[in-house]
């Protein structure tokens, strides 16, 4: 097909996780089922025990356990991670006491990356608070309004059997191959191929939402993702040739010539702009240059409403180079360029400061006007006028944002001000 004339699938799907709902499920074909939630849970019928996709996050597992048994009562003897996210191993210990013997299966690096997530538990909590606080609380409501008011508790599960790079199992007749993309989302991202249907389930190992550029660093906190090893993920899933995915997030990618358009923009759209990112190192420019100046071609257009492409160069640059930019020394030392506010606001003054701040909201350089009512704000947080303006600054940000993660950001930092 002439990938230039396809139209982005990313335009008529939803960007937003969300998490499960009572109800919220559907029959996909005659052997599968899908519970949505922050991300989806499948259920494979066969004609032995059923295989589980996730398990969704502690909380949600009994959602999602009433929601399939309202399409299937068949039990469950395998459960298989795609990734060791806590929205994808949380309600393990759910349903191994609700089907003893049951089998967890996922890629080698699961330990390792489940170990990484509970090192940092706290620090990821608070800093993604910013984007779910609001959602757990309306779910919470929302659950005990169903009568759903002793949560189940999340897990750390530790999986039955671990495998490399590929494992065949045939469940009840049914074909199923894993096979391991590690890095591609996390360490130990795999995907499920159904052969004899041509589906495959990728979980979120291209993002979130389907159709995006790949979001290389989370602004919640995580390691780096390599663009590369993002790039042979798609390729792995081509070299499938699937004719339907069933995705982390929302409802299933239908059609191999969609599928097959969608990931080679993906692959080359990443592979593009490091391509552009290494260039740009090489010749001397600077990471927030380059951030300006790179931008994907119109035959690969992906959405940015999860990852940006300014932000993958920057991911992409620091990947490789670290955290030191060579553009001053201070970098090198422990103190910051918050140590000087109070200096400059007594210096400059700090009407004068944010009467230049307003200046440069007047002359549509929003990003510049926060620099400088950082300042202000840094010494004098209750400084009124910074307040009021740093509050239309924002605004003016969300308006342009079409981002998932930078509108949360905004709107609690709107907040914030707020308050």
């Amino acid at each position: 097909m002439d990938f230039q004339m396809r139209t982005p699938i990313y335009r008529s799907r939803p960007v937003d996780p969300t998490p499960a709902r009572f109800g919220r499920c559907e029959r996909i074909n005659d052997f599968v089922v899908m519970s949505e939630g922050f991300s989806n849970v499948y259920l494979l019928e066969t004609a032995g025990a059923s295989v589980l996709v996730n398990s969704g996050m502690g909380m949600e597992a009994p959602v999602h356990h009433r929601n399939l048994s309202s399409h299937s009562d068949a039990p469950i003897g395998h459960l298989i991670f795609t990734q060791g996210h806590v929205d994808h191993v949380g309600g393990t210990a759910f349903f191994r006491e609700l089907y003893p013997g049951l089998q967890v299966i996922a890629q080698s690096g699961n330990l390792e990356h489940q170990s990484y997530e509970n090192r940092l538990a706290w620090f990821r909590a608070r800093r993604a608070g910013f984007a779910f606080d609001d959602e757990f609380a309306a779910i919470n409501r929302e659950y005990r309004d169903h009568g759903y008011t002793d949560f189940n508790p999340q897990d750390a599960p530790t999986p039955d059997v671990l495998f490399d790079d590929r494992l065949e199992l045939n469940v009840g007749g049914l074909d199923v191959v894993l096979i391991g993309c590690p890095g591609a989302e996390t360490n130990d991202s795999l995907i499920v191929w159904l052969p004899q249907h041509r589906i495959c389930l990728t979980g979120n190992l291209f993002g979130c939402p389907f159709g995006h550029f790949p979001n290389l660093s989370t602004i919640r906190g995580d390691r780096y993702r390599d663009a590369l090893v993002c790039a042979q993920a798609a390729q792995t899933v081509l070299d499938l040739a699937p004719a339907m995915i069933l995705y982390g997030h929302h409802a299933p990618v239908v059609g191999q010539d969609v599928i097959e358009a969608e990931l080679t923009a993906f692959r080359d759209g990443t592979l593009y702009v490091h391509d552009e990112t290494v260039k740009g190192m090489n010749q001397g420019k600077d990471v927030r240059t380059l951030m300006r100046e790179i931008s994907l071609p119109p035959e690969l257009e992906l959405g940015e409403g999860y990852g940006k492409v300014s932000w993958g160069v920057r991911s992409i640059w620091e990947h490789y180079s670290g955290w030191f930019h060579a553009e001053s020394t201070t970098e090198l030392y422990d103190i910051g360029p918050r140590s000087v506010d109070a200096d400059l606001v007594e210096l400059a003054g700090p009407d004068q400061i944010v009467d230049r701040a307003g200046q440069k909201l007047a002359a549509d350089h929003p990003e510049e006007a926060l620099h400088l009512l950082d300042i202000v704000l840094g010494h004098s947080p209750d400084h009124a006028d910074a307040r009021k303006l740093s509050r239309q600054v924002h605004q003016r940000l969300l308006e342009q944002s079409e981002n998932m993660w930078l509108t949360r950001w905004l709107k609690h930092q709107l907040k914030l001000l707020d308050n």
